[in-house]
Formats: structure tokens, sequence, C-alpha cells
């Protein structure tokens, strides 16, 4: 067997497992939060499964809810009683029903409630998940320090080196890595004045950045990596108040980014599927415990943003039906949502598409195949 593939071996079923751990962590309290909320508003759950297919192993609780874990590690769902509408099932079913405990006899606001509960509920994961850390490990800093300097680039040219510090950017003080990257991705194709920390003084270089399209933005490029990070213990409160504001700035920059996409200000190669994810799990748990658990809850704040999407199919397609619904004082017209279904799927077919091909080509699976043709 060629030596590459014995190389490929070890790493796709590294990456295989973190995938199913980090994918299980978060559809396991994405649905939890549907299962709670439904119980606090008084409607019966009939199963709670973790993936899909056939059971591994299942067992039914006092309340009469199926706990399942399936074969397909891909997701879970949340099955409620009498979710589906009268007119979509046979007689049979609806005499089934208990009265008061069905899903879709309840009030707009107990819907929209159960519906919303399971995005709430990530980034409540985050955020715990976030303060855990900073508690028990610390808040990592990112440290303004060149960890290695790419040939031929900006930096190079300039006579920057491995282990510099930049201290400062003309008058602006820099105290973290990603105060340098804002800094020089706004300046493309201009000369900056860096202060260095080196060998115990300071110094200043200066530093002409490299320009790099991004949409139809250009974007400045300095040629260095950073990697140097600092852990900072800091009190209960801080760490607290830290993992609800990293929570937050996750989100305001995923909508950033996602509204630069839109309007092309920003290219699409980033947007990655689950290919994309499964491979930064594996080399996220390489990292250690405390590097998965950060990347578990960033993939946590992604999922209820997603889910919060006004797709039909997703959550915040659902919850866009019932704020119609309370606006009318009467749900859609069946057409209605059903075009909206329909719409939804397509949507998110074409987004999957996509996203897998990017994951195919970061994984560099089209030079391989073009090196393969020859």
């Amino acid at each position: 067997m060629p030596r590459s593939v014995l190389t490929i071996i070890p790493d796709f079923v590294r990456s295989a497992g973190a995938f199913i751990v980090v994918l299980g962590v978060l559809v396991f309290v994405h649905e939890l939060g549907h299962y709670l909320a439904a119980r606090w508003r008084g409607v019966r759950v009939e199963v709670f499964s973790i993936g899909f297919g056939r059971s591994i192993k299942s067992w039914t609780d006092k309340a009469g809810t199926v706990w399942k874990l399936a074969w397909i590690p891909l997701g879970g769902y949340v099955k409620l009683h009498g979710q589906e509408r009268p007119q979509d099932v046979s007689d049979d079913v609806r005499a089934s029903w208990i009265p008061g405990r069905t899903f879709h006899d309840k009030s707009v606001l107990s819907r929209a409630i159960v519906v919303a509960a399971g995005p709430i509920a990530n980034f409540l994961l985050a955020m715990v998940l976030f303060a855990g850390l900073y508690i028990f490990v610390g808040q990592p800093v990112t440290l303004p320090v060149i960890a290695a300097v790419v040939p031929d680039g900006a930096a190079a040219r300039a006579g920057l080196l491995p282990n510099d510090r930049v201290v400062a950017i003309g008058d602006e003080p820099i105290n973290t890595f990603e105060d340098l990257q804002r800094v020089v991705t706004t300046h493309p194709s201009q000369t900056l004045a860096m202060t260095i920390h080196r060998d115990g003084a300071d110094r200043r270089i200066d530093v002409t950045t490299e320009t790099r399209a991004s949409g139809i933005n250009q974007v400045g490029m300095l040629g260095v990596r950073g990697g140097l990070t600092e852990y900072r213990h800091v009190s209960v409160p801080a760490a607290l108040w830290g993992g609800v504001r990293q929570t937050w700035l996750i989100t305001s920059e995923t909508f950033k980014g996602v509204a630069q996409m839109i309007s092309g200000a920003r290219g699409t190669e980033e947007l990655g599927g689950p290919l994309r994810i499964a491979q930064l799990s594996g080399q996220v748990a390489q990292l250690g415990v405390a590097s998965l658990i950060s990347f578990i809850a960033m993939l946590s704040v992604n999922l209820g943003l997603i889910n919060l999407f006004p797709i039909p199919v997703l959550d915040g397609g659902h919850l866009l039906f019932y704020f119609a619904e309370a606006l009318r004082g009467r749900p859609l017209p069946p057409r209605a949502q059903e075009y909206g279904f329909r719409a939804g799927l397509a949507v998110l077919a074409c987004l999957f598409v996509f996203a897998t091909w990017n994951d195919l080509t970061h994984l560099g699976l089209f030079r391989w195949v073009a090196g393969l043709v020859g």
C-alpha cells in the first residue's frame, strides 16, 4: 500500500471521530432546547433521536419519550406529539392524539418558543463553554508576535523576522494579533510604519503591504503567521461576561461576513460544509481538549445562526410563518406553506452543493484528479 495512503488513513479516522463528537454535542444541545421548551409548554415529546436510521440503543422515560441513539451520526431530531397538521394525517392518527398535548393545538407564542429554543440552546452552549474555558484554562490572547514569515512576502522584503513583536503601527498600539490583522487588511498597497520589539529593544520598520482581492474589495496582506497564544486567568464574573462577549463577537462577525458575501464585497470561497468541518475537527482535536471545546463553541454559534435564517424548513422559516400567523390572526394558506417549504429545500440543496464544491476544492481533490489525468 502506498505510503501516502497509509498517512491519509489515520488522518481520516481522527477527523471522522472528532467530527462525530463535535456534531453529536451540537445536535444534542440543539434538540435538547426543543425538548425542554416543549415540556415547558405542555407538548408531549414522542421521540428524541441523536442520529438517523436504525437505533443502536433506545429507551423510554417516565414521560413516554423514546430516546434513541441511531447509526447515522449526521444530525438528530425531536418528534413532537401532533406536530403534523390535522388535514395531513389519517383519522386513526388523529384519534390517537392526546387533547391539550399536541403541538399544533398550542398558541402561536408557545409554538414559537418551542422552535426558537433550539438555536437559543446553541448560543447558551457557546457562552457556557467559553466561560468554562476562561475559568479553568484562562482567557486566550493571541499575541502580536510573528511566528513565521512567508518567503518573498511584504514582511520578508521589509526585514521582519520570526519572534518579532509588533508594538505599534503608526500611532496605534497593537495588543493582539487580531489588531495587527485588522490594520493590515484595511491598508492594501500602503506603507505602514511599524514599531517592533526585537532583542530587547524597539525599532521602526517600514512595510509596504501587498494586495489580495476579496470579492469586489481589496485587502492588505503582510505575509506573516502568528501562533503565540497567552492564557490570562480572570475572575469568575469576568469569565462569564467574557463568554457572553465572545459569543456576541462571533455572532456579529458571522453576520458581517454573510452580508459581505451577499453584497459581493467578500468572496464565497470561505463558505464551507461538512467536509471542511470534519477536516478542521481532526486538526483542532490534535491541539488539545481546550482547542476542541473552543471549536465546538464557535460552531455552536454558527449552527444557532444558520437555523435562525428565515428559510422555510429551518427554525427561522417556521418562526417567519408564525410571525405571519400572528399578524393575520390565522395560519398562512396550506399552498403558500407548501411552496415556501419547497423553495426552502431548493435553497438548502443549492447551498449544500456549493459548500461541498468549496470543500472539495479546498481539500485539493480536483487538483489531484487533474494530476492523474495529466
